[in-house]
């Protein structure tokens, strides 16, 4: 078993549309959502994904009172060949929710 988790979704935040409430960030499960320290143009510090660890639950996006700001995708699953080991593909990631 591996000591590192994969990540079964990947979380995208349009900077433009955050404006930095941080309710994605105490909703999150896994704890990888955090306020960036950067100013988006309206001058809010935008939600930003940590890079890993996202369970691709949609937590966040439910929270989220900003419609079009998070968008969740899920890591598609699929079994290897011959192997019966199950596989993620990001690249293939379905949407789990939208605004």
């Amino acid at each position: 078993m591996d000591a590192e988790k994969r990540d079964r979704g990947l979380l995208r935040v349009d900077t433009e549309e955050c404006k930095g409430c941080g309710l994605c960030v105490e909703a999150c499960p896994p704890k990888v959502i955090r306020l960036s320290e950067r100013l988006n143009h309206y001058g809010y510090r935008t939600a930003m994904y940590a890079g890993t660890g996202c369970t691709g639950c949609g937590i966040c996006f439910m929270a989220c009172p900003e419609p079009g700001a998070i968008t969740v995708l899920r890591a598609a699953t699929r079994k290897a060949a011959g192997a019966g080991l199950l596989d993620k593909n990001i690249e293939g990631a379905s949407q789990c929710a939208s605004n």
